[in-house]
């Protein structure tokens, strides 16, 4: 393994063949500040998340991590996956940022960054809450889409909104608004689904008039209005229309943005390019995908795969062949994955010309299984004085009950456990496999004998064994998986939904010339 160091990534970041650059801090570090072409790859879940992310092992992969040696120990563990040309950025993010180079706090940081160029380039037509309060009490012919996943929209929507994910609103728009003189307002939590929601309605050419709802359901709470939660009023599970009309609209759609429609065998000889990487991204609903999904694509519904690009792709230059049903919900997302700067293309025939085939899928890697110790087992073992127990679940988890004898920790802080000695090491996980990558590590510093709690923290509690709370342990500072940027903005806290509108904003401000160039979006 090597090191690359910060002006030498820089320039490598505006080269046009493939890097992956990962991020191994935890999730709220990550979220602190973080290079803007990175994705985040938690170490505590490394080797899960690698080929996913990074499904060529023969892309140059670039790791990243506070300056502090995680890099390195990440690096070992993509060696042992099969990655050669494996480097880490030199002295992390604190050299980053010394060389002169933003940081950028949040997550998903280019897709939202694209959701406010979108406005400004396109001048996306919205409204206040406001105005929609007064359109809605003055009883006007409109309707609310919400562009997000059922899951956020239970949790609270716009009064008498109808879920409709982005990824669904070009192939559904006309079954929920038939009238083309009602008014369409596109919402979300706060703006960028709603602008590209709004937006693609627009661009798609519906005769309606439609509108962004401006700070999305943050804006709406902030204007002392009150939100609705637990509704369930969604699209319907099958689309209606000329699906015939739509995919020749879509088609159409999708030419104005450069994006290409790939055979089946085409696409699948790629997948065997060791010089190129190609995702393979099934863009359809969690229900259609669980009835007929073809091995080997991964399921990324569409909007959310607009919206948060990072948590799929890991690649900068790297292939992104999109499937779906009916040549509709594809060609869409595509055309706005273009625009994100992705080489994004369509599988012709969809889901059914891909089930033709044999694709390749990511393998896991394979972990040591861990003998396992039922919680009576254990308590007996905490009372002898045999075991000590490391709880490697979220830290928020850790705080809202755990052991009592339990110490939390986390992968890349493992260290902190002590020296090995001829206590039993008991790990509390919520995933096997998280126990599993957390055990690499104790033996590599020397423990031998290392188990799993059988059922974990919820065996633990139905076993009718005690369960503390602690509302500061961990503490704030040492819990690294938990990003509060973010975290209290959807719980009633004013100050909190302003600042974090605030940061979406203010994203633009903060590129530099490199990162505003990533992006292809076009004109009116």
């Amino acid at each position: 393994m090597s090191s690359i160091h910060a002006e030498a990534l820089k320039a490598r970041l505006s080269q046009a063949d493939e890097v992956a650059l990962l991020d191994v801090r935890e999730h709220g570090q990550f979220g602190e500040g973080h290079l803007f072409f990175a994705a985040s790859l938690p170490y505590s879940r490394f080797e899960i998340g690698l080929p996913s992310l990074a499904p060529n092992p023969a892309v140059e992969l670039v790791l990243c991590d506070a300056g502090d040696g995680v890099a390195a120990r990440a690096a070992k563990r993509a060696e042992a996956l099969g990655y050669r040309r494996v480097r880490m950025l030199a002295g992390g993010t604190p050299a980053w940022r010394a060389a002169g180079y933003n940081l950028y706090a949040g997550v998903n940081v280019p897709s939202k960054t694209f959701g406010e160029l979108v406005e400004h380039r396109r001048r996306t037509p919205h409204v206040t809450a406001r105005e929609l309060h007064a359109m809605l009490a003055a009883g006007e012919n409109c309707i609310i889409l919400d562009g997000r996943p059922l899951a956020e929209f239970r949790r609270m929507n716009i009064p008498g909104g109808i879920c409709c994910p982005n990824g669904e609103l070009a192939l559904r728009v006309g079954d929920l608004v038939p009238d083309p003189q009602t008014k369409i307002i596109v919402t979300c939590a706060g703006r960028t689904r709603s602008i590209i929601g709004a937006q693609t309605l627009i661009d798609f050419g519906v005769a309606n008039p439609v509108y962004a709802l401006e700070n999305g359901t943050q804006g709406w709470s902030l204007a002392g209005l009150e939100l609705e939660r637990h509704a369930s009023r969604c699209h319907a599970a099958s689309a209606g229309g000329d699906l015939d009309r739509l995919g020749k609209r879509a088609r159409a759609f999708a030419g104005k943005h450069g994006v290409a429609f790939v055979g089946a065998d085409e696409a699948n000889a790629w997948c065997g390019e060791r010089a190129r990487t190609t995702y393979l991204l099934d863009v359809r609903t969690s229900e259609e995908f669980a009835f007929d999904a073809v091995g080997g694509f991964v399921h990324a519904p569409g909007g959310q795969l607009v919206q948060a690009t990072d948590q799929w792709v890991g690649v900068r230059g790297a292939r992104l062949v999109l499937v779906d049903a009916e040549g509709v919900r594809a060609p869409v997302i595509a055309a706005w994955l273009r625009q994100l700067g992705h080489e994004a293309c369509v599988l012709e025939g969809g889901v059914q010309a891909a089930a033709r085939l044999e694709w390749p899928r990511p393998g896991l890697p394979a972990p040591v299984p861990l003998p396992s110790i039922a919680p009576q087992e254990l308590s007996l073992a905490l009372q002898e004085g045999r075991a000590r127990i490391i709880d490697v679940r979220p830290g928020m988890s850790f705080r809202h009950g755990h052991i009592p004898e339990a110490r939390w920790s986390i992968r890349p802080r493992l260290e902190a456990v002590g020296r090995a000695d001829d206590k039993s090491i008991v790990l509390v996980a919520d995933e096997p496999m998280l126990a599993a990558l957390a055990a690499v590590d104790l033996a590599e510093a020397g423990h031998r004998d290392i188990r799993a709690l059988a059922g974990g923290q919820e065996a633990w509690r139905a076993s009718g064994l005690p369960v503390a709370e602690s509302a500061d342990d961990p503490t704030d500072a040492d819990m690294i998986d938990f990003l509060f940027f973010t975290s209290k903005r959807h719980e009633g806290s004013a100050e909190a939904a302003r600042q974090y509108l605030a940061w979406e904003v203010g994203l633009v401000d903060q590129l530099d010339a490199q990162e505003r160039a990533a992006f292809r979006i076009a004109g009116a």
